[in-house]
């Protein structure tokens, strides 16, 4: 066991000299005051200074609503018994996605997602729950994201790289809808977000995060996310702001510096967004996707970045709460 730990700390290092540091321009927005949001694993902005969070296995199927100064304002219970609740993603109005899509030994035949209603106030609802299909079998999940269009993806936490996967645009609340693969991203993927201009979006990792284009998923780049005690969360706000949490009691919430998203952004035009891209992406032709600049975290076969993924998965799966 500590030779796995060490073999992981070190080989963690490789990842974070890959990519460009921490910003000295990161703030702290607040931090959760309410100790019950112990392990949040997904963070959505909500608008007017809210946001929305949720820890992950082991508690009841609830989302907390949490206000700027990080108190909880909010409580939607609409689940007693999830098997693993990951991810969040805006849903429209006061409503977000909520995915019940956590395998850690990829072995469920199916996952979950609903759509619930948010914001100030306690409430229970009974939401409709969507049964979701992967087609080459389970994966381990924890990134759940929406276009501003609407469509909501499933990104997987993989060892050798992750893979996107569109969900029906129509979803049949009686039987198993069926995903559709579209991109590789990036190896052990916790959490994911697009912007709000739809023309890119993010999906980060334990130490780092990359930003694709959207709809070409061509990688523009990667950039260091702040250091935090298990940082597994990422949100973009209206304004195009990314935000991160991580798991652990009072845990700081943190924008990442402006300047730094805007650099790897940079100036190039992005293509028009287009809603029918999901259905017409041939999964074979991003299969070959150029690992620009050494990305560490970009997608492709097994090799000895994904070795390094897997060493530091290994740390976090032995050090990862019950």
């Amino acid at each position: 066991m500590k030779a796995v730990v060490a073999a992981a700390g070190a080989l963690g290092l490789v990842l974070l000299t890959s990519v460009p540091a921490s910003a000295a321009g990161d703030e702290v927005l607040f931090a959760f005051s309410d100790p019950t949001i112990s392990e949040a694993s997904a963070l959505t902005p909500l608008g007017k200074g809210l946001y929305a969070t949720t820890n992950d296995s082991g508690d009841s199927g609830r989302v907390f609503t949490v206000d700027s100064r990080g108190d909880t304002v909010g409580v939607t219970h609409w689940a007693a018994d999830p098997v693993d609740v990951e991810g969040l993603a805006p849903a429209g109005g006061n409503h977000v996605w909520v995915g019940d899509i956590g395998d850690n030994n990829s072995v469920w035949d199916s996952i979950r997602i609903a759509k619930v209603r948010v914001g100030r106030g306690e409430r229970t609802v009974s939401p409709t729950v969507y049964e979701l299909v992967y087609p080459d079998g389970p994966h381990n999940a924890e990134s759940l994201l929406a276009h501003p269009d609407g469509r909501v993806f499933v990104a997987t936490k993989d060892w050798g790289g992750g893979r996107l996967y569109a969900v029906p645009k129509r979803l049949d609340p009686d039987a198993p809808n069926r995903l559709k693969e579209v991109a590789p991203v990036i190896p052990m993927a916790t959490d994911g977000a697009f912007f709000p201009d739809g023309k890119h979006l993010v999906v980060r990792g334990y130490y780092s995060a990359t930003i694709y284009d959207w709809p070409s998923m061509d990688r523009v780049g990667s950039f260091r996310t702040p250091d935090q005690e298990q940082g597994e969360a990422i949100g973009v706000t209206a304004k195009g702001e990314i935000v991160v949490t991580s798991e652990g009691i009072r845990a700081e919430v943190i924008r990442v510096d402006p300047e730094l998203v805007s650099e790897v952004l940079g100036d190039e035009p992005s293509p028009t967004p287009d809603p029918n891209t999901a259905d017409q992406a041939d999964p074979a032709s991003n299969d070959e996707a150029e690992n620009k600049d050494g990305d560490p975290d970009a997608g492709g076969s097994l090799g000895p970045v994904a070795l390094v993924a897997l060493a530091v998965a290994a740390y976090f799966i032995f050090r990862k709460r019950k």
